[in-house]
């Protein structure tokens, strides 16, 4: 199937319209970088087109790396001694869809992508985004978002959240849909099909949260202090589920206690604004600087002292919890429904399925 035909794949779901297929992920934004290196993996072909030029990456020919480096909003690709100019720079197959490939950012950072690749520039800063199958979108971030020791059930549950968020939540970017920070999700290289996170993205394949006949983009958090909250709790806008307050046993016995100190300025703040000035003061600060949003405040001789529990938001799936059932026996379901009461686990085959037949 086509590129194309792959994105205009759509389910039409009540008001809410579900691409399934693909997910377009911007990478390596935090780096503003200016300059990135393209390589193409052993055994692989890379096609890169760069305006009416075409050029293909490939061990065997000897040339096997590019540099794209920003220019004002055009981008200049050198490929060996040739260099050309163009407004976005493209690299997929020889049949124009998935493949492997590396990014380098020099001196910070390498990594492993499977997908097609767009780069662009904005203002000298390059924006780069890969659009992805689905399954590997999900597999990709739990890897990046689970701890290593994580329970398989624990993981499904996670690869569900996950998947539901991908499909529920588009468009949180102008150029793409989703970043892969924690703005969104975290994503890193697929993980290798022995792993766990592969694992529960292939035992759980295609399978989302719904609630009223739409799919729920699902937030989680590590550790919500022993109960979670809904999004009014802390101050953000309702989308569709409406999430519910839950008592969450494993952060009652052991909650993650922390102690911060900050300015009466942005206790106050803290206190009108909740989650939207704690994520301002952690973008500013550094993302421990407050680590979440439950917590008390008392003066103090150099400012006001925060005494907190939990880390994170506390929306949704607790991935200390969920841990913690996983350990005691729940299945993934199970571990569903406590941290998203009111939802069901459906398909996207059987959502396609209802809209098809008009129910």
């Amino acid at each position: 199937m086509s590129l194309k035909l792959k994105l205009l794949t759509c389910v039409l779901l009540s008001t809410q319209t579900v691409c399934a297929q693909e997910v377009r992920i911007g990478v390596l934004g935090l780096f503003r970088a200016h300059q990135l290196t393209l390589r193409t993996s052993p055994m692989q072909a890379l096609v890169v087109r760069a305006g009416k030029e075409t050029f293909t990456l490939e061990r065997s020919n000897g040339q096997s790396a590019a540099t794209i480096t920003a220019s004002g909003d055009e981008l200049i690709l050198e490929v060996g001694s040739r260099s050309v100019r163009a407004p976005a720079i493209r690299a997929a197959s020889r049949s124009e869809s998935v493949t492997d490939f590396v990014l380098t950012i020099p001196g910070k950072i390498n990594r492993g992508y499977h997908g097609m690749l767009e780069v662009r520039s904005a203002s000298g800063v390059l924006v780069s985004f890969v659009t992805m199958d689905l399954e590997t979108a999900v597999a990709s971030a739990v890897q990046a978002e689970s701890a290593p020791d994580t329970p398989l059930e624990a993981l499904k549950a996670q690869a569900v959240a996950t998947r539901s968020y991908f499909v529920a939540a588009r468009g949180r970017h102008h150029t793409f849909d989703f970043c892969d920070t924690t703005h969104c999700q975290f994503l890193r290289e697929p993980p290798a099909p022995d792993t766990a996170a592969f694992r529960a993205a292939a035992s759980t394949r295609g399978l989302v949260l719904a609630y009223r006949d739409q799919a729920v983009a699902a937030m989680f958090g590590r550790s919500c202090g022993g109960r979670t909250r809904t999004p009014q709790e802390v101050g953000l806008p309702g989308h569709g589920y409406p999430y519910f307050s839950v008592a969450c046993e494993y952060c009652l016995r052991h909650p993650l206690r922390w102690s911060r100190l900050v300015s009466p300025v942005e206790a106050g703040d803290l206190l009108k604004r909740g989650e939207s000035s704690r994520l301002e003061i952690d973008r500013r600060l550094g993302w421990d600087a407050v680590p979440s949003n439950n917590f008390t405040a008392h003066n103090a001789d150099q400012g006001v002292v925060l005494e907190g529990a939990g880390q994170g938001h506390g929306i949704g799936l607790c991935q200390a919890g969920a841990r913690d059932m996983a350990q005691a026996g729940s299945g993934f379901r199970t571990i569903l429904n406590h941290y998203y009461p009111n939802t069901t686990v459906v398909s996207l085959d059987h959502m396609q399925d209802r809209v098809a037949s008009g129910n």
